[in-house]
């Protein structure tokens, strides 16, 4: 049985697990979950998470949600060197993994919460926020651009999944508008993996097509 994962097509997460998983050989088995829709939220689909969150992922009798975790979990069955080739790759690999989730994406979700969120629920956003992660994504992205400016990739200078996994951001940084494309470095690196990793760019194409396609059924225009 080919494993599970489970999640929205229009989520960055999602799109960080699939792309992997491509990257890596691994045969899965997509479950659409309508977040739109509460699907995230019945009694079935919290069984997998209790948080209510995507993507979950079964294999066998086993399960485990944060697309961070969940890739590694794939690179270890599939022995792929994505997770690192040597001790300390693979501790510099969890290093930009663990600075994602705390110093990066953690700003672009919030915003995407406030800026897209909200507004299929007919609220304004709290700029306030807006502003407070727009300033600490500059942070960050300042010193990911210094970073970039001497690497082709996150790690090693070639692909690995803190690349997927700090890359997460530019699944709706068009849409947010969150201050990405002021750094020229980042930028490159997010087109070279667009250029070069097949999965990425499709995968691309998903979640546009799911958010935009969700913005124009609720009228809304940004």
């Amino acid at each position: 049985m080919a494993i599970r994962i489970y999640g929205d097509p229009g989520s960055g997460s999602r799109r960080r697990v699939t792309t992997a998983a491509s990257a890596m050989g691994i045969d899965i088995e997509i479950v659409d979950i309508d977040l739109f829709k509460g699907e995230s939220h019945t009694p079935e689909f919290l069984k997998l998470n209790p948080h209510g969150l995507s993507p979950v992922m079964v294999d066998g009798d086993f399960v485990l949600y944060e697309a961070a975790a969940i890739n590694l979990y794939l690179a270890e069955k599939a022995g792929s060197d994505l997770a690192g080739r040597t001790t300390h790759e693979r501790f510099e690999i969890l290093q930009w993994m663990f600075w994602s989730g705390e110093q990066w994406r953690v700003f672009a979700t919030l915003t995407f919460d406030e800026v897209l969120a909200k507004r299929f629920m007919g609220r304004a956003p709290n700029e306030a926020i807006v502003k407070l992660a727009a300033d600490k994504i500059r942070v960050a992205a300042a010193a990911l651009d210094v970073h970039l400016a001497q690497h082709s990739h996150i790690v090693g200078d070639r692909l690995t999944l803190a690349d997927f996994d700090v890359a997460g951001p530019f699944s709706q940084n068009a849409r947010t508008r969150i201050p990405l494309n002021e750094f020229p470095n980042l930028v490159a690196w997010q087109q070279r993996l667009l250029a070069t990793v097949p999965s990425w760019e499709a995968s691309k194409r998903e979640v546009d097509a799911r958010i935009d396609g969700a913005l124009e059924a609720a009228g809304i225009k940004l």
